[in-house]
């Protein structure tokens, strides 16, 4: 049900990300090409990882879950962030999020990582009790901040 991904798995992973772009109501934010997500996922350096959940009976896509490491300097060690996790709706509710999840945390188990997280946004209350119902804890403490666009230029000096 849950593999890695491979580099021919990067068209269906780049529509899944406009679906989800879709669902999150910002399809308009979605444009990273073919090209940048090869690039990341199986270039020379990847920066990025995938896994794909197939349905059992026909071995089709069904959903996907890209992440990336990130490092703690409080614990030492690597972490994993999950930057996209969808499931198609036709086949939601058969598991593939929560094994899509799972694998990641049996992931992070094995080499050593400390923790899995990831972002949500609050309106998505499916999402929000599915997460909690696998025993993740929001980090109400915390709040997000980014620069980008024009923001990031001013900052960055050009």
């Amino acid at each position: 049900m849950i593999r890695a991904a491979v580099a021919t798995d990067v068209p269906v992973i780049r529509a899944m990300i406009r679906e989800l772009a879709e669902y999150e109501r910002a399809p308009h934010e979605a444009v990273a090409t073919e090209e940048q997500l090869h690039v990341a996922l199986f270039g020379a350096a990847p920066a990025l990882f995938g896994l794909i959940a197939e349905d059992d009976t026909t071995g089709e896509p069904v959903g996907f879950a890209v992440w990336f490491l990130n490092f703690s300097t409080w614990r030492g060690t690597h972490g994993i962030y999950l930057e996209d996790l969808y499931v198609r709706p036709q086949a939601r509710g058969g598991g593939h999020g929560k094994a899509l999840l799972l694998e990641l945390a049996r992931i992070a188990v094995e080499r050593g990582y400390s923790r899995v997280e990831w972002s949500v946004l609050d309106w998505n209350e499916p999402s929000i009790n599915f997460y909690k119902s696998l025993g993740a804890v929001p980090m109400d403490e915390w709040t997000v901040y980014r620069l980008t666009g024009d923001a990031l230029t001013a900052a960055g000096g050009n």
